[in-house]
């Protein structure tokens, strides 16, 4: 059994590339996806126990919570948590902690992969896509180096009446915007999308993508979509789509990986 583990969310690859750096930095960790039922659920045996997810509309996206419930920790172990977002961290933390009572939280920035809401250039301060990684490893430095001294944040994860309201109102959002989802002719049928869709939100039928609307907005289906047939509108055909410059789709289907 490994001393640490860190279960993650992530889209279009920021957040899975900031839980395996934060990895590195620890060592003898697993790095668990919680995109899906993760594969550890028993985490009593684990030192350290970890989570990093984005901001999905002002919180943490509700598969999170919904994995969370289910994984048994130790009342000894040392939890930490870090929101991942573009530019505000909303309530996600806040909402975690009632779940997990954590020790230790903090936040990141990284380039925004909500294409229809702004393009990824979006990010707080703004910053290159290379500079973006640059302070991801940073990060991923300062947070293991905080973890390792058992470093304990003060008082509780703070919370945003505009937030929490906006957070509370995303599944609803999501499942609209979600009926907007187009898959051009472009389509190859190559199963990227369906295999990527943390929800099994999408099929392939007679060579091409169909999509419902049972959707989170991970938009992992658009965003690493090797044709771009996939929009959600057409300001999403006009702007440049964005996927971790680290990642790609094979690390995401990885359920659990460890490293040492």
């Amino acid at each position: 059994m490994s001393s640490n583990v860190i279960f993650y969310f992530s889209g279009t690859g920021n957040c899975f590339d900031l839980a395996r750096r934060i990895a590195r930095h620890l060592g003898d960790t697993d790095v668990v996806s919680i995109r899906k039922t993760p594969a550890v659920t028993d985490a009593r045996a684990y030192k350290r126990v970890g989570f990093v997810f984005p901001c999905y509309g002002g919180g943490v996206p509700e598969d999170v919570l919904k994995q969370a419930k289910g994984i048994d920790l130790s009342p000894y172990a040392y939890t930490f948590a870090v929101s991942q977002s573009a530019s505000y961290a909303g309530v996600g933390l806040s909402n975690l902690d009632k779940l997990v009572r954590l020790d230790y939280w903090t936040t990141t920035h990284h380039h925004c992969s909500c294409i229809w809401l702004f393009p990824h250039t979006m990010m707080v301060p703004p910053v290159s896509v290379e500079k973006a990684q640059e302070l991801q490893e940073k990060n991923a430095a300062r947070i293991a180096a905080d973890v390792l001294a058992g470093k304990r944040s003060e008082g509780r994860p703070g919370r945003n009446v505009l937030n929490a309201a906006e957070n509370k109102a995303w599944s609803v959002i999501a499942a609209k915007k979600a009926a907007q989802f187009k898959v051009s002719g472009a389509c190859i049928g190559c199963g990227t999308c369906e295999r990527l869709c943390p929800r099994e939100n999408i099929r392939i039928v007679n060579g091409r993508a169909q999509i419902g609307t049972n959707c989170v907005q991970c938009l992992g289906c658009l965003q690493f979509c090797p044709q771009q047939a996939i929009s959600l509108g057409s300001i999403t055909d006009r702007r440049e789509h964005y996927h971790n410059p680290a990642v790609t789709p094979a690390d995401l289907q990885k359920p659990i990986i460890h490293i040492d």
